[in-house]
């Protein structure tokens, strides 16, 4: 989860009063964040991915002033209409089809809040925008171009401009050979003829998405005023990432300027859209989710106090706006959460359980108990992961393609969280990536559900317990991995017979597939499974520099 570094001073500024500091460290945990550690003059706070509007200093502050008391409901921001437009071009439809722009005036930037705008983009690229593939975003210095703007598909071999970071001035297809960010981001752009271009009214390219912005709109401590794009693959993402940023940067007083972007292929659209969502709250509901008994002016009060507008409609229904910059408000269950934000939860009464039970083992625990003990006999290391994981990770890095077959989430809120799991293999592998700066060797396991589609179920899911197991070292081999798959097999209680493997994650003819034959009749499972070497391109990608070897065994209870 992304953390929030901000000073004591600056925080006081914005919020116009100053705290005992260890009162600070104590409320940040009310207003939903986790400090992650603080000194005499900086605080570290980590935020949820579905609060995005709290990964700059001035969204922290908004809610600040609402629990203080110092500020009730939405806050007002002043927008000013205008005719300024963004015109976008016809052949983006097919690349990167949606932008929403505007521009914020009387901005004060200094050192630290030019950072803090810096890393607030790079948050919301990685929550919202799934490292710039869904959203990118650009913040420029408005004073350097001319309106209106154009969102226009480039030429990769003509047209040209000098990129953030550089001073030289290269073509579209340059930057994505030669600049840092375009060589990480190429990938977004490398099945398309055109590339995506922001240019003003004389032409002259002030980003081109999702890569990197021009190093002619480059913000300084002298920028006033801000001109901001986003772009991306999906309208709402892109529509709330512009709500989020503008009003953040618009919380110090600076003015709201809209643009209409004007769509060939569809009703063109003025932003920003700050218009409140409407959602009815109800004290019935309330009362028996938080477990205290309120009233409709109090659900007002708490309402207003974490930042929304109320209305009282009856003495049973609470009629609520929601600002545009909280995504993560979906369902009146959202609202009630923030009710009891608002009273405090502090305040919530303590109540001890009015019944008692007599914990037991879980009988499926007995089981990975026994694989524990095997594997941790041949001296690995027991880790645990999540289930989710992404297609990248688990598909592309390892030389896979992806199935159509595999249990997506429907609304991730993170990039790299976006199915669950069908292998434990790219778990291992990124665990041994995260602690490449541990001593060799590294033998470690896992024992864990994955999930497939299973049209036959309920749940049409049905989940599936796996071992996988990894060992990464300088004389790592084939032999080896042999005889730990072999050790395991006959600890069970089993034997087994090989046969060649086509696994496109391991180095072919180093490799195997195996099925395994119990000892005893009466044992109630059976498993198979598969070994091998790592293919080195598989740990280019996850950044090993030895040699790994790794198994994976699926688990079947007999019928």
């Amino acid at each position: 989860m992304p953390v929030i570094n901000f000073t004591y001073d600056e925080l006081f500024e914005q919020l116009g009063k100053e705290l005992p500091k260890d009162e600070l460290i104590d409320i940040l945990p009310m207003i939903s964040s986790d400090v992650e550690s603080y000194d005499d003059t900086e605080v570290k706070a980590e935020f949820f991915p579905n609060r995005p509007d709290y990964y700059s200093v001035e969204g922290i502050v908004r809610s600040l002033k609402g629990y203080l008391d110092l500020e009730k409901g939405i806050p007002e921001y002043t927008i000013k209409e205008t005719d300024n437009t963004i015109t976008v071009d016809a052949e983006l439809e097919e690349i990167r089809p949606y932008v929403a722009s505007c521009i914020i005036r009387n901005v004060k930037i200094n050192d630290q809040q030019l950072r803090n705008i810096m890393e607030f983009q790079e948050h919301l690229h990685w929550v919202i925008g799934r490292d710039r593939k869904k959203v990118a975003i650009g913040i420029h210095d408005l004073d350097k171009v001319e309106g209106p703007f154009y969102y226009k598909a480039g030429k990769p071999d003509e047209d040209k401009f000098i990129p953030l970071e550089t001073t030289e001035e290269l073509t579209l297809n340059e930057i994505l050979e030669q600049h840092d960010k375009g060589e990480k981001y190429a990938k977004l752009l490398k099945d398309f003829d055109k590339y995506p271009l922001i240019v003003d009214s004389n032409n002259n390219i002030m980003s081109m998405p999702p890569i990197i912005n021009s190093d002619l709109t480059r913000l300084t401590t002298e920028t006033t005023n801000l001109f901001l794009d986003v772009t991306g693959t999906d309208i709402n993402a892109v529509t709330n990432s512009l709500n989020i940023i503008a009003s953040n940067l618009a919380e110090n007083g600076a003015t709201i300027e809209t643009l209409e972007v004007n769509y060939p292929y569809m009703e063109n659209i003025s932003y920003p859209q700050f218009e409140p969502k409407v959602i009815d709250v109800h004290k019935d509901k309330a009362e028996e989710y938080i477990g205290i008994e309120l009233t409709a002016d109090k659900i007002v009060e708490t309402l207003e106090k974490t930042r929304f507008n109320a209305e009282k409609i009856d003495e049973n229904t609470v009629r609520v706006e929601v600002p545009r910059y909280r995504i993560d408000i979906l369902h009146e269950v959202d609202i009630i959460e923030n009710i009891a934000l608002g009273y405090g939860f502090n305040e919530l009464p303590a109540e001890l359980p009015n019944f008692s039970t007599i914990a037991n083992p879980d009988p499926k625990r007995e089981f990975d108990k026994i694989v524990e003990q095997v594997m941790i006999g041949l001296s690995f290391t027991e880790v645990k992961s999540l289930m989710l994981t992404s297609e990248d990770q688990h598909y592309t890095k390892l030389r896979k393609e992806i199935e159509e077959d595999r249990v997506t989430v429907a609304q991730p809120i993170t990039q790299d969280r976006t199915m669950i799991r069908k292998s434990l293999i790219n778990s291992l592998l990124e665990f041994l990536e995260d602690n490449k700066h541990e001593e060799l060797p590294q033998k470690i396991f896992e024992i864990g559900d994955v999930a497939y589609i299973d049209t036959t179920k309920e749940t049409q899911m049905r989940t599936v317990k796996k071992l996988a197991a990894a060992q990464i070292s300088s004389v790592a081999n084939f032999t080896t991995i042999k005889s730990i798959v072999e050790s395991f097999v006959s600890n069970m209680g089993f034997t087994m017979e090989l046969k060649d493997s086509t696994n496109p994650s391991f180095i072919q003819g180093r490799c195997a597939e195996f099925t395994t034959k119990t000892l005893n009749d009466n044992t109630p499972f059976t498993f198979k499974g598969y070994f091998g070497e790592i293919h080195p391109e598989v740990l280019t990608n996850f950044e090993l520099e030895y040699p790994v070897i790794a198994f994976e065994v699926e688990f079947d209870q007999k019928d």
